[in-house]
Parts: structure tokens; sequence; C-alpha cells
């Protein structure tokens, strides 16, 4: 396991600290959204939406304080967290809120305040809305090759041009060196050829 260098230490530490800084402004906020309750005792839709935000902005420091690295931050569009996550926390959230629509009866909260699913709803949204379109950082390892070393060549342009031409060189060279074998054997044939005739002319003076 990879020990945390002081730069990690110093940004988790602030992700701490901004969470539980949150958690003390929640707590005015709240009661903020608790003085707008109606004459029923019931949270005003304004009430709601204060409270509701309140969670909502917690699921966003959650996201940010889970997603502290080191390294380039990935960016990224994932319509399945979009569908699955981000679109069904905003229908409870609303559905709760608005009489009119289907399932209010069973997000709304007949107390002071909201309802747990939709506290839930909207710490998922806070959550979700950036993990649809960033996924954290990416952590470098440090026994991983360089990124140019792993990157393939690319195709097409100077390089392809530079290569081609090397390989020209080289086909000229051993067209070369082929020539020249073939010279030297051709010597070493005739050479070899005269010094028969030589001795066969010197057998026959004899």
């Amino acid at each position: 396991m990879k020990k945390p260098d002081k730069r990690e230490t110093v940004n988790l530490f602030f992700s701490a600290f901004l969470i539980l800084a949150f958690i003390v402004c929640a707590q005015f906020f709240s009661q903020f959204a608790a003085s707008l309750s109606g004459a029923d005792g019931k949270l005003s839709v304004l009430g709601q939406l204060v409270t509701v935000l309140i969670y909502v902005v917690f699921g966003l420091l959650v996201f940010y304080a889970t997603r502290v690295g080191d390294g380039k931050a990935i960016k990224r569009f994932s319509p399945l967290t979009l569908i699955i996550l981000v679109i069904p926390s905003l229908y409870i959230i609303i559905a709760s809120m608005a009489k009119f629509m289907p399932l209010n009866s069973v997000f709304s909260s007949n107390t002071g305040t909201i309802s747990v699913i939709v506290a839930l709803a909207g710490v998922a949204l806070g959550y979700g809305i950036p993990y649809t379109f960033l996924s954290g950082f990416e952590l470098k390892d440090d026994d991983e090759p360089e990124e140019q070393e792993k990157s393939a060549p690319i195709e097409g342009g100077i390089e392809a041009d530079i290569l081609d031409e090397a390989e020209k060189v080289e086909e000229a060279e051993e067209a070369v060196d082929a020539e020249a074998a073939e010279e030297i054997i051709e010597t070493a044939e005739k050479i070899a050829e005269e010094t028969a005739a030589e001795d066969k002319t010197a057998d026959d003076a004899e």
C-alpha cells in the first residue's frame, strides 16, 4: 500500500475540515428551514428546498472528499450514472414537493421535516452530478513505465516518412553489400582459374 505523501495528507485534512465546517453550518440552515414551517407544522416549499439543498451540498462535499488524489483529473461523461443515480434522485426530490406528481404521498412527510428517502436522494444527487462528469484523479504508479514509452507510435506523417527513408537506406546498403560479395566471389573464381591454368602450363612444360 502506498504511503500518502505530505500533499495528500494536507488535502485529506482540509477535506475533513470542510465537511465538519459544513455540518456546523448545516445546523444553522436547518433551524432557518424549520422557521419556515406553515400553520399546520409542515415545512413550506421554501423550507423543504433549503433542507434538500443542505443534503445536496453535503453529497457534493463527500464526492470531493473521497476523490482526493495525486495526478491528473479524469473527465468523462457517464450516461449510466445520469440515468440510474441522478435522474431518479431528482425525481424523488421534485415529487416530494409537488403534490400533483405521482408518488407524492410516498416521498412527502407528515412531520415537520423532510423524509429520510428525500434526504438520501439529496445526498445521492449531490454525489451523482459531479460523478457523472468526473471520476476523481488518476493515480500514477511508480512501477509503471513512462507514458511516452507505453504510447504507440503515431502512424503517418513525418515519422512514417522517416521510417520509409530508413528502410530504403537499409535496402540500398544490403544491395551494395550483395554486389560487393558477388564481385569478391567472381574475383576469387578468376584467380583460382588463372592459378589452375598456370599450374597446368607448368606441368605440360615439364
